[in-house]
């Protein structure tokens, strides 16, 4: 009799367990798969891992772009502010373990004494006791690409019906995570188009070199969520790198010294013509202005050169407020705006070369034309009259062109 009363309560389990799936299902199917915004999708994620296991907190870590670091991108528990800032690589911690060995990870009690257990003085993982985690994989490979924890301040023993549903949980979500992914992929896609379009009219719109340099700095701070964008320009013969266009949130930051090449972080991208990344400059060696960084509320840099005919005659600097890992696509935009902007530096000196030239043809008419008068009125020959505008010039401080012209124009009257 006990053994048939113990297969009824082991076949009600299963039927539960099967129940709760089925209503897991349902639930990432109705609400989770009915929007493409990923941070929606992330939000709901942990709405429902909560709603299953019960849990104190739930975090979410997914794979950076170049799927070497899970980054924190979600979580009830702790503050908000700490989203996109915490990062750890793959097989660092109890997370990074179950992103590389693609297994879940039940500790009851004491999870901060595991081995595997890696400390975040800003998140307050140590003062749970249980800990969950499990893989989330994207169909159809099964690749992973982030990783679910709960946690339980008191002791508590995770059922293996509990860890079923937290594994098909990190099963079912990694499709709408990476439908959403993609989505944010092509909206980005479309802003950088439209960026380059913009820069694009703005460069072939005639402007003066100044103010075209401003409006691109306005656009890619904006594009790219920067707190400060700057673009500096090499000066050769005092080897120092110029600002000649930012947006920033303060005056300061123009009136900063130029940077000597060779002695500061960024004169790196001009001698090596290579791009930098740095997730946080004010611990960056070689960075000069810490404080000026901690005012203006700047922490991770990407810097590319402007090259023209196989010289660096500039640098384009993108500044986060957050410590961030700029994407290969940021890279990409940025290079080609380097790009843009280093055909508009060369059109605008060949612009003012012609310009000059046909001044300066211009001029030599007018003075051909005002000796020849000088030589008609005062019997001059052509030296001693091309001699009487150039003391004119000299006496006055006027440009030959104005002695011409005012010779041209008394014969006239």
């Amino acid at each position: 009799m006990a053994r048939h009363d113990n297969s009824i309560e082991t076949i009600q389990k299963t039927l539960d367990l099967a129940g709760q799936e089925l209503r897991i299902l349902h639930q990432i199917s109705q609400s989770i798969s009915s929007t493409l915004d990923l941070d929606q999708v992330l939000r709901q994620i942990v709405d429902l891992v909560i709603d299953v296991t019960r849990g104190d907190a739930c975090l979410i870590y997914l794979l950076d772009e170049g799927g070497d670091n899970l980054v924190l991108r979600a979580s009830k528990n702790p503050h908000p502010r700490l989203i996109g800032k915490i990062a750890m690589k793959v097989g660092e911690g109890i997370t990074g373990w179950v992103a590389r060995e693609v297994q879940p990870v039940a500790i009851a009690r004491h999870a901060s004494k595991d081995s595997r257990f890696k400390l975040f003085h800003t998140l307050p993982e140590d003062k749970y006791e249980a800990f969950l985690s499990v893989p989330i994989v994207a169909p159809p490979t099964d690749k992973v690409i982030g990783v679910v924890n709960v946690q339980h301040r008191k002791a508590h023993r995770h059922s293996d019906g509990e860890t079923t549903l937290l594994s098909i949980i990190g099963h079912q979500v990694g499709g709408a995570i990476e439908n959403a992914r993609l989505y944010q992929e092509t909206i980005l896609r479309s802003n950088q188009i439209s960026t380059l379009a913009q820069v694009g009219q703005i460069i072939a719109s005639g402007r003066y070199l100044e103010e075209i340099l401003q409006l691109i700095v306005n656009i890619i701070a904006k594009m790219m969520q920067a707190r400060v964008c700057s673009i500096m320009l090499v000066d050769a013969q005092k080897n120092e790198l110029v600002i000649k266009a930012a947006k920033a949130s303060s005056e300061e930051y123009w009136r900063k010294p130029n940077l000597k090449i060779g002695n500061s972080l960024i004169s790196r991208v001009v001698k090596e013509k290579a791009p930098l990344m740095v997730r946080d400059v004010t611990k960056q060696e070689g960075y000069q202005y810490p404080e000026l960084a901690s005012k203006e509320g700047i922490r991770s840099l990407l810097s590319v050169p402007m090259i023209l005919k196989d010289h660096v005659i500039g640098v384009l600097n993108v500044y986060s407020a957050d410590e961030r890992s700029f994407s290969n696509e940021d890279l990409r935009l940025l290079s080609t705006v380097a790009d843009q902007v280093s055909l508009a530096f060369e059109n605008t000196k060949l612009n003012v070369a012609v310009q000059e030239t046909q001044e300066a043809l211009q001029t030599r008419k007018l003075v051909e034309r005002a000796k020849s008068i000088l030589q008609k009125q005062a019997s001059l020959s052509e030296e001693e009259a091309y001699k009487r505008l150039q003391q004119q010039s000299m006496k006055t401080r006027r440009s030959m062109r104005e002695i011409a012209e005012a010779v041209i124009l008394s014969s006239e009257l």
